[in-house]
């Protein structure tokens, strides 16, 4: 190989760069399926790669892949693969790989409205990631934030598919909220409250199973992955639009929610994916399949709590049950 060798990752291809050719060309050349949405125009960042070795081999940007850095806060080792030429040897690492990447970087943030100043019965989910600051030592801060935007995009999609409301999400956790859209407010009957608790079990299976089938790409790129866990229940809320300003969301508050979050927490040293509470329980024991029980104690929580391990609905889909502890 020449001077202008390129290592591509996450392919592990080797490619000798022509003289003027770009990173995205010489990729498109080799046959790698480089992601390049606007046609290696500089009008997106869909070809984004990260300069892992030989920076100081990359051509300075153009003025057109300058504009783009500095919209969207680039740091210097990340560059538009169509705007960028090599003088030496260099490694990069692909950073949208597929269509779940794509539509991330070009996704689109928009309000969703909700109740404000109400009581209400709701299903509260919250979910975390196992072994996240595991995973996250030694990874480049670009990897680290990019898989989280992923891993929230991916849940996000699976709660609006639920009918699930994202409330927060704080580090590597979020929360959710099932029944805001009506129904379930004092006097709407058990029925409503019993669709929400499913609506929210069903979510948080569907989140371990993508969780799951996302380690395989993890593994490659990383070698190592996380897990998570998750926990429901189900109860009364005061449900109201909170913060200042353009700050404002609807989110839930009372004992209902601290109880979700002590669920959640119980889930890693209790070796289950998926625990519900005995209200839940209530409502869905006929849809579900249970592993195991717990009879638990909960920080901040009076008395003991019945705790359910949901390892799959009873029509047979999904699964629930870890391995092993971490």
């Amino acid at each position: 190989m020449g001077q202008r060798r390129i290592l591509y990752l996450p392919d592990r291809k080797v490619v000798e760069a022509e003289p003027g050719e770009t990173l995205l060309e010489a990729s498109l050349r080799a046959g790698l399926p480089h992601v390049h949405v606007c046609g290696g125009k500089a009008r997106c960042s869909t070809c984004r790669v990260l300069v892992l070795e030989g920076l100081e081999h990359c051509t300075p940007r153009t003025p057109s892949e300058e504009a783009i850095a500095r919209r969207l806060r680039f740091p210097p080792e990340i560059r538009l693969a169509c705007q960028t030429r090599v003088t030496g040897p260099v490694t990069v690492r692909r950073l949208v790989l597929d269509p779940e990447d794509i539509a991330l970087t070009n996704q689109l943030a928009g309000a969703e409205p909700g109740p404000v100043g109400e009581e209400r019965e709701l299903a509260i989910l919250f979910a975390d990631i196992r072994g996240f600051t595991e995973f996250a030592a030694d990874l480049p801060p670009y990897d680290v934030v990019h898989v989280l935007n992923r891993h929230f995009h991916e849940m996000e999609r699976v709660l609006r598919r639920h009918g699930g409301h994202l409330d927060s999400w704080a580090g590597d956790r979020l929360l959710a909220l099932f029944g805001l859209e009506g129904g379930t407010g004092a006097g709407a009957g058990v029925e409503a409250s019993e669709e929400a608790a499913l609506r929210a079990v069903r979510a948080g299976l569907e989140m371990l199973e993508i969780v799951r089938r996302s380690q395989v790409h993890l593994q490659e790129l990383y070698g190592k992955g996380f897990g998570l866990g998750v926990g429901v229940h189900c109860g009364s809320v005061v449900v109201g639009r909170v913060g200042a300003g353009t700050q404002r969301r609807v989110t839930a508050i009372g004992e209902a929610v601290n109880l979700a979050s002590r669920i959640e927490e119980a889930t890693k040293p209790l070796g289950a994916d998926l625990l519900i509470s005995q209200a839940v329980h209530e409502r869905v024991k006929e849809r579900v399949q249970v592993g195991r029980v717990f009879q638990q104690r909960l920080p901040g929580v009076r008395g003991e709590q019945t705790l359910y391990e949901v390892v799959a609905l009873k029509d047979g889909s999904t699964r629930g049950r870890r391995k092993g502890k971490e």
